[in-house]
């Protein structure tokens, strides 16, 4: 039944920890499919026994709760049950965990040490250092609709001109500016790029992170499009921008929120869409699931299995049009599940009736109930600016040839006549020239940003602003 809320939280990794005085911190370094990922336990004591959370630091990931951890005879459970992961270990003589790491049916082992792991040297040869050869601006501007202060840069070729500009929106979960996400930034690369190139770049915090704020738990895709609008707004009043040349570019759920900003405001002269989708939520999740499943070596039955529980589960979701009812409904769908389930793997340390509320919650957010319900296509077929739409080939978070033939099919039956589509070879969800396109790639790959597909996203604005 835990497979009911896998696609919420892809996790690449995770794991657990815990000794005799075992509160601390524990550390060990998962082996998965030739990389090498340090996960670290922080352990503290509980009113009733032990609570814990885990960091993966190469991912760039803290702070993720561990549903239960118990320590009983030397053996440390921990169990993440939103991401089906458990860890068992036996404390041995040297003080050292020597256990197992299970996540979705795969097991690897895991030894965890109060020992700090020392990091990995981490090189990432397309970020840019200081001093810049263009200039950079810490700025701040107002959204007046939801009275919030946002927090970005802005970059410009040199200090003064008027140059064309683009607005960087980013893709799901709380991102700060450079969309920093398991040691990469692919926002600053990009930026970097398109500014060296005579392009202006305003790239800000997620509203509520970092230095942005309000409240990020709370919003929508539609809350965020008008956090964009409030860029465009600010970009018009600086006196180095051409108001003429405004851009967007959205990279996955950024992709989503460009066109419904393009479609409402004149002032967008184009947009481009790096991983954008062109399916509803619900169908996007589904398949997401269904190519990392893959990828992670799942069973076709087991991927079929959960398919058919996460679909239920949206469809309830999708028919719902009052969140107390929906929460209702799926309280009795995910009953039903486990009831018929032949052997239920109940979290360890949860209640049933908590683990249940656990997935219901998740189901009924704000973003998620927006998020399964949308369809991309109405709004593209709004879209009269030059739209640019990219996927990488090996992208399995939003597939390519899916993707941009629905978002080709939206734009051409809106009377688009400026559209641009190209699924580039040997890419991922980043970006990244990839292997297999996994998301446990991401973090080990030195590269953050394919040169190929900054050259078309920079040569492509060029033709648009001459």
């Amino acid at each position: 039944m835990k497979k009911i809320i896998a696609f919420i939280i892809i996790t690449l990794v995770t794991l657990p920890m815990y000794a005799q005085d075992i509160t601390g911190q524990w550390n060990g370094i998962l082996n998965v499919q030739g990389t090498q990922l340090r996960l670290v336990f922080n352990i503290t004591q509980a009113d009733k026994g032990y609570s814990s959370t885990m960091d993966s630091p190469d991912q760039g990931t803290k702070g993720i709760p561990v549903t239960s951890t118990s320590y009983e005879n030397s053996i440390l459970k921990l169990e993440i049950s939103n991401a089906d992961i458990q860890y068992e270990g036996t404390l041995d003589k040297k003080n050292v965990f020597v256990g197992t790491f299970k996540q979705s049916g795969q097991s690897f082992p895991l030894n965890l040490t109060k020992e700090e792991i020392e990091k990995k040297l981490i090189i990432r040869p397309q970020e840019p250092t200081k001093p810049y050869s263009y200039y950079s601006e810490d700025v701040t501007f107002k959204n007046i609709k939801d009275k919030i202060v946002l927090a970005g840069t802005l970059t410009l070729p040199e200090k003064d001109g008027n140059f064309p500009a683009v607005v960087l929106i980013s893709g799901s979960g709380p991102q700060n500016r450079d969309e920093e996400i398991m040691g990469h930034k692919p926002f600053l690369v990009l930026a970097n790029h398109l500014t060296k190139n005579g392009i202006a770049v305003l790239r800000f915090d997620d509203r509520g992170t970092a230095e942005s704020k309000g409240d990020f738990a709370t919003a929508t895709s539609l809350d965020f499009a008008t956090d964009v609008k409030s860029a465009i707004i600010y970009l018009q009043t600086r006196k180095e921008i051409n108001k003429n040349q405004i851009g967007l570019i959205g990279h996955s759920e950024g992709g989503i929120i460009a066109p419904i900003v393009a479609a409402e405001t004149k002032e967008i002269s184009f947009i481009i869409l790096l991983a954008g989708t062109g399916i509803r939520g619900d169908q996007l999740l589904l398949l997401q699931q269904e190519l990392i499943g893959k990828s992670m070596g799942v069973s076709e039955g087991e991927l079929q299995e959960t398919r058919s529980i996460n679909k239920a589960a949206f469809d309830i979701v999708i028919k719902s049009t009052d969140t107390e009812t929906l929460k209702t409904e799926l309280t009795n769908y995910i009953k039903q599940t486990l009831k018929d389930n032949p052997e239920p793997e109940n979290p360890v340390g949860m209640s049933e009736a908590d683990f249940i509320k656990l997935q219901v919650d998740q189901l009924t957010s704000r973003w998620i109930q927006y998020f399964i319900k949308y369809d991309p296509s109405p709004t593209l077929e709004k879209v009269k600016c030059p739209v640019l739409a990219i996927n990488g080939e090996k992208d399995l978070q939003v597939s390519a040839k899916v993707n941009l033939e629905a978002i080709e099919r939206a734009l051409v039956k809106g009377g688009n006549k400026n559209i641009t589509i190209k699924e580039l070879p040997n890419l991922n969800h980043l970006f990244q020239e990839c292997e297999t396109g996994s998301p446990s790639e991401y973090a080990t790959t030195e590269q953050t940003f394919s040169p190929i597909a900054l050259t078309e996203i920079t040569n492509w604005i060029i033709r648009q602003v001459k």
